[in-house]
């Protein structure tokens, strides 16, 4: 049994107690946190909790995580498209569908599986059997760079870079509407949607900070196409960031509340350069993904209605 301990925070005030946990540990399911209310494994201020109760501030929650078995999951022989790879790092272009690592439900055809068999036992194991080598990610319907750890101190180092913003991260994407600016910066905090929990939000309580720098590479009537370059990396930040100012990106009904007029299968967001010092050699090293062919042909054909 896991005991996490933490105080509600200020804005979490009259808030229910499920809710409150869902926040603070956003990758459990209000569902399964419910649960473990029930099941008394919540307790406020040292009492036991039902559902149905209100946060007061700074009360001490103090939440009973039961011990899991992870599963086994199993190395497939799915191909990998490799951009770089030496004894400490493995830099992959990842295609569009694929899960970067399993989840409940879902223990197969992911990233993970293809990189188990790639590299046997040559993982880093600080994100345990699920996430084994994993220091960042990307969607599922996102292609492009991704970079994967194979030892713990690579993975370290790696996730050190990653919380002081010295990795270079850049996307391209298509999005509605014609951009005023040639190019801009978005600074507002990302958290999980009040109502849903499936999209993330500028509005919410909860929200981390979260900086997307955007820059139009061309105009196409009635889209444009950008690249915008991380400075965090909150989840969905570009395609949130985006569709706070208007220009949600095409292809990403989650966040832009209508069907793209093209045959895509998800947003049109490619992962393309990521770029950092190797932990090992203390050398800036960069590298790029090339664009994936549905995204060329969506360029091709926006230009073809533009000229």
């Amino acid at each position: 049994m896991n005991e996490i301990v933490f105080d509600a925070a200020p804005e979490m005030e009259d808030v229910r107690i499920d809710k409150c946990i869902s926040n603070y540990l956003d990758a459990l399911s209000r569902n399964y946190i419910q649960k473990i209310i029930k099941d008394g494994g919540v307790l406020v201020n040292d009492a036991v909790v039902k559902a149905n109760y209100k946060v007061q501030a700074e009360d001490r929650i103090r939440f009973m995580l039961p011990d899991t078995v992870e599963p086994d999951i199993p190395a497939q022989d799915i191909p990998l498209n490799i951009l770089y790879e030496d004894e400490d790092i493995l830099i992959v272009n990842k295609p569009k569908n694929m899960v970067v690592h399993p989840a409940p439900g879902h223990y197969e055809g992911t990233l993970v599986n293809a990189v188990l068999y790639h590299c046997g036992e040559s993982l880093s194991g600080i994100n345990g059997v699920m996430r084994p080598g994993i220091v960042h990610r990307i969607d599922k319907d996102t292609t492009g760079s991704l970079m994967v750890c194979k030892n713990d101190e690579t993975h370290r180092a790696i996730a050190e870079l990653l919380k002081t913003h010295n990795i270079t991260r850049k996307y391209r994407a298509i999005v509605y509407g014609s951009l005023k600016e040639e190019s801009g910066t978005i600074d507002a905090p990302i958290g999980r949607h009040p109502n849903d929990r499936k999209k993330m939000s500028v509005h919410a309580k909860n929200g981390k900070s979260a900086v997307t720098h955007y820059q139009v590479l061309e105009r196409l009537g009635n889209y444009t196409y950008i690249e915008c370059q991380l400075e965090t990396g909150r989840t969905h930040q570009i395609r949130v960031h985006m569709a706070s100012i208007g220009h949600p990106l095409l292809g990403d009904e989650l966040y832009s509340g209508r069907k793209a007029p093209y045959r895509l299968e998800g947003q049109a967001l490619h992962a393309m350069t990521i770029g950092f010092v190797h932990p090992r050699s203390s050398i800036y090293m960069e590298f790029e993904a090339p664009l994936p062919e549905y995204f060329e042909e969506l360029l091709r054909k926006l230009r073809t209605l533009v000229n």
